[in-house]
């Protein structure tokens, strides 16, 4: 069988995170059979799941995280008291000796607990590779001795949960076969996405938000989807549906509080219909009071085991509604999960996700065709994402040179890692290489997730930090790699002469694996 080098580059970048490094024979399996190569991975069974030793339930974080906040408040509490009992000591004598004051003060993680607690902001100079150093500072004539730095404080749980989620997500990236399920797993992630940002309780969610309700439907239904993602804890907690009530509920009138509109406006715009799509501000407000009652239990208990979604019909507004000229009469949590169902299958939600998913693979503009070709398999298919995702890799259109798309800073990392055959043990250094491109992991500004056009990653600014990151990449592994061996591996014939003579005019190893990183064949997808 003739070997496609063009659409080998195409299966590898496109579809999946790039060739591997090493003895993989990545490209020439792809070159073989490129259809095959990115399909094969699709009839894997469960080949989306992240089961990982140690990684824990959303319920069993959930008690986790509320057992050490309520910690921190009790020790918040106890420092309270006894500054105001040490106000309250009578005035000493000039023979009295001044007693030695206790050391109340709390860790320093510990004061992050209410929001800001990130993951993100502990250094990891050893892991820095994918970090940025900072231009050096000319000499002085004198050298002040500043004082010494206090010791690191230990992660706390939320940290470590959320370094333990990292980890696993980006080893499965890196030692992937072609990528293609975990490229889909983080399209649907960022097409639900939830912020590690929102607080303690999002960043320890975060991950498992991604294994419980992206994961395991990702090869499914997106109807199956959908209600998982909506009832999940980490999106409720999110977008604030833990907070609203319905007006005419029991707790609605003895709190004298209503609707919060949050989660059923980005249900609508963002998650199923679009904008655009048909719907009214009427819509999203009934909508809101459908779904008024799910929530996630708490640290007591009282409704359910703590952090799992319980529906709290206290907080339910009463009776029908009518959305999308549809009337509603269900009662309890089978209302919005009736309304979700619908909504689904509505032909705008159809055309929103096959836009936004020939988007993210093909063009920033993609083809009309493709657009009503994958339109019409999620169709008839009742919304059937393996369907979905076969009917783009059998398309023409999906195969079309050039790869006109950027490497999201993720996409670019793992494929760095790939690459370098450096599967992480640490996640430090690729934590920090997305923070300082932009896309910190799980913690998009908005609800809208993070951008997806070429435009958005290929700004000046951007290609300079990760040519930044490249010359740190070549100049600790530049001794181990002949930039022109791991040209072959990623690209072969579909090389362009122009990037050949780049990295083969190179004033050393270092600066042309520098320059290969930086490649198109490398950035473009």
């Amino acid at each position: 069988m003739a070997r496609d080098s063009q659409a080998a580059l195409v299966a590898l970048n496109r579809f999946g995170f790039g060739a591997r490094g090493g003895a993989s024979g990545d490209f020439i399996n792809a070159a073989s059979d490129p259809r095959g190569f990115v399909l094969a991975e699709l009839a894997r069974p469960n080949g989306a799941l992240l089961e990982v030793p140690g990684l824990l339930s959303t319920p069993e974080l959930g008690k986790q995280v509320f057992d050490y906040q309520f910690e921190i408040q009790q020790a918040r509490n106890a420092a309270k008291a006894a500054q105001q009992g040490a106000s309250e000591t009578p005035p000493q004598g000039p023979d009295t000796k001044p007693q030695q004051r206790r050391n109340l003060s709390l860790p320093s993680a510990a004061k992050e607990i209410a929001g800001k607690d990130s993951a993100m902001q502990t250094p990891d100079n050893a892991n820095a590779a994918m970090t940025p150093s900072a231009p050096m500072q000319p000499p002085t004539m004198q050298t002040v001795a500043g004082p010494p730095k206090p010791p690191a404080q230990p992660l706390n749980i939320i940290q470590k949960t959320f370094r333990a989620e990292a980890l696993a997500r980006l080893q499965r990236g890196v030692v992937a076969d072609c990528g293609f399920v975990e490229r889909l797993v983080v399209f649907w992630s960022n097409h639900f996405c939830v912020s590690a940002n929102k607080g303690a309780l999002a960043r320890m969610w975060a991950g498992s938000f991604e294994r419980e309700a992206i994961r395991p439907h990702v090869l499914g239904r997106f109807s199956d989807m959908l209600k998982a993602v909506e009832q999940h804890p980490a999106m409720l907690f999110f977008l604030d549906n833990q907070q609203s009530l319905g007006p005419e509920s029991r707790a609605g009138i003895n709190r004298n509080r209503g609707l919060n509109e949050n989660l059923a406006r980005e249900i609508m715009e963002l998650h199923t219909l679009g904008v655009g799509g048909g719907y009214t501000q009427d819509d999203v407000t009934a909508l809101a009071r459908v779904i008024t009652g799910w929530t996630f239990a708490g640290r007591r208990g009282q409704l359910g085991t703590p952090g799992s979604f319980v529906f709290n019909a206290n907080a339910h507004q009463p009776g029908p509604q009518q959305v999308l000229g549809k009337s509603y009469a269900q009662a309890g949590v089978a209302q919005g999960e009736a309304v979700l169902s619908d909504i689904a299958r509505h032909p705008s939600t159809a055309k929103f996700i096959a836009t936004k998913f020939a988007r993210h693979f093909v063009a920033d503009d993609p083809p009309p065709a493709l657009v009503a070709r994958l339109q019409n398999m999620f169709t008839k298919t009742d919304g059937d994402l393996r369907a979905l995702a076969t009917a783009l890799v059998q398309s023409s259109e999906a195969w079309q040179p050039p790869l006109t798309k950027m490497r999201s800073p993720y996409e670019f990392l793992v494929a760095s890692g790939r690459l370098l055959a450096r599967n992480p043990e640490d996640p430090g250094r690729y934590l920090n290489g997305l923070n300082v491109l932009g896309q910190p992991l799980w913690s998009p500004a908005g609800p809208n997730g993070f951008p997806d056009t070429a435009a958005a990653w290929a700004a000046p600014e951007g290609v300079k930090l990760r040519l930044d990151i490249s010359a740190q990449l070549a100049s600790q592994l530049a001794d181990r790699f002949d930039p022109r061996d791991l040209l072959e591996l990623i690209a072969a014939d579909a090389a362009s002469p122009e990037t050949r003579r780049t990295i083969e005019r190179a004033e050393s190893r270092q600066q042309a694996l520098a320059l290969l990183l930086m490649s198109p064949e490398f950035q473009r997808r």
